[in-house]
């Protein structure tokens, strides 16, 4: 492949069939908003008694209020709620919420005759939900998952109101524990049970999926006058992160007019610089918004997230061996984030040139250990080994790609010509083996199912 960003990003998310009635909920890789998310999720989950790399927090790309928690430890933040929330206390509450009813393992609530089917669903979700987000370069980009019914979004599931309470019992105690007001929890419940006069139609998901009662507004009030941090204000560096976090995603996901009307030229922070150079950057005023970068860059040299976008904004206008040293200086800033080392590989794998293989192994490697089911990682895993010559490698990254993706039989296929090709015995040659057992396993299980 000459070219590898001739082919749409999006377009390179694995997704997996489902029915055809199946709704898909769009997600969002950025390795700047996860790691902010990150930062504000961390000592919720440890107060919690969670390892934070047990939690999966994913991002999806909706406009709405929202927020929920699914089976396997997984957590939906929606980027409406993000958006909206003025004061990272808010999106921190709402998290602790969230981390309430997974450690108390809630279900949610719904007709008995929906049960069967809210649970195939639930499962095909899941199914696909991996394979989706496994991709995705150091960016915000579009993950359409077609795993599943939009489940929360439109109001399906619903937690119960004793639920809820214990939700919010536990979510003061998280913060409290973590030393944080729960004023934030407050404010987000007040904002959202301003809705209940609307037409179901028009209120956020959150308020049809998450009752938010008058009980539970005078609780929190409550605890908030209680709690010795009741009125202790977010820290100024989450109040910068969070500030930066809503400008990228205003800059990414509001139409560029609106954003500059938001943040115009007399607004002269960070933030608001960092939104106008994304706004520039998505109307396609190329040469103004890296002018705007370079300014950023200027002021802030040691910021990688100003290196990655910049190397964003060249790469995607095919300027690849200008975006390549701003990858890298991003990766040299930023050197556990898995995503910048895969920009910066597909860059060099991106330049054709036969001198650049072997770094860009070097990249995937750093990335494939952080995240070893990213299915886009080892295709380009295995353009680099075919670049160089090694057939047995890439046969087995292509296995890794297809069994990451959901597709067993490509798997399968892969994984015995690896086998044929590679050193019998070898590490590479015992993963390849293992990679076809799966696959059979599965092979197999979707044969009995199609009977």
């Amino acid at each position: 492949m000459a070219r590898l960003a001739a082919i749409p990003l999006a377009l390179l998310i694995a997704t997996v069939p489902v029915r055809a009635q199946a709704q898909n909920l769009p997600l969002i890789r950025d390795a700047e908003i996860e790691n902010i998310i990150r930062t504000y999720a961390t000592p919720l989950f440890q107060a919690s008694g969670f390892s934070p790399q047990a939690i999966d927090v994913f991002l999806v790309r909706d406009s709405s209020l929202n927020a929920f928690a699914t089976s396997g430890l997984r957590m939906f933040l929606h980027t409406g709620l993000l958006m909206k929330a003025e004061d990272p206390l808010e999106v921190i509450g709402v998290i602790a919420h969230e981390t309430g009813h997974l450690a108390a393992g809630h279900t949610v609530t719904r007709p008995d005759a929906a049960r069967t089917a809210t649970t195939a669903v639930i499962a095909s979700y899941v199914l696909g939900l991996a394979a989706a987000l496994a991709t995705g370069r150091g960016e915000i980009a579009n993950a359409a998952i077609a795993g599943g019914q939009d489940i929360a979004i439109k109001g399906l599931l619903r937690y119960s109101r004793s639920q809820e309470s214990a939700a919010d019992q536990f979510a003061v105690k998280v913060l409290n524990g973590t030393e944080q007001s729960p004023r934030g929890l407050l404010d987000f419940l007040r904002l959202v049970g301003g809705q209940e006069t609307l037409f179901s139609d028009r209120q956020d998901p959150y308020l049809r999926t998450h009752p938010v009662t008058a009980e539970r507004i005078t609780f929190m009030e409550n605890q908030v006058r209680r709690s010795p941090y009741g009125q202790k204000p977010a820290p100024p560096n989450l109040i910068e992160m969070h500030a930066r976090m809503r400008a990228k995603l205003f800059g990414f996901l509001e139409a560029p007019e609106q954003v500059l009307r938001r943040y115009p030229e007399s607004d002269t922070s960070l933030a608001a610089r960092y939104a106008r150079a994304t706004a520039h950057y998505q109307a396609g005023r190329v040469e103004k918004s890296l002018t705007l970068m370079n300014a950023l860059i200027a002021d802030y040299p040691d910021d990688p997230y100003f290196r990655e976008l910049k190397g964003q904004i060249l790469f995607d206008n095919g300027r690849v061996a200008e975006a390549l040293p701003e990858y890298e200086a991003a990766s040299r800033l930023l050197p556990g984030s898995a995503q910048i080392h895969l920009a910066a590989a597909q860059a060099r794998l991106e330049l054709n040139d036969p001198d650049q293989n072997a770094a860009a192994l070097d990249h995937l490697t750093k990335t494939l250990q952080d995240e070893p089911g990213n299915s886009f990682a080892w295709r380009l895993n295995a353009i680099a080994h075919g670049r160089l010559g090694d057939v047995g490698m890439t046969a087995l990254s292509l296995a890794e790609s297809a069994i990451a993706r959901g597709n067993a039989k490509e798997a399968l296929d892969q994984s015995k010509r690896a086998q044929r090709i590679l050193s019998e015995g070898s590490p590479a040659w015992l993963r390849a083996r293992d990679l076809e057992q799966l696959s059979q396993r599965r092979v197999d299980k979707a044969a009995r199912n199609s009977n």
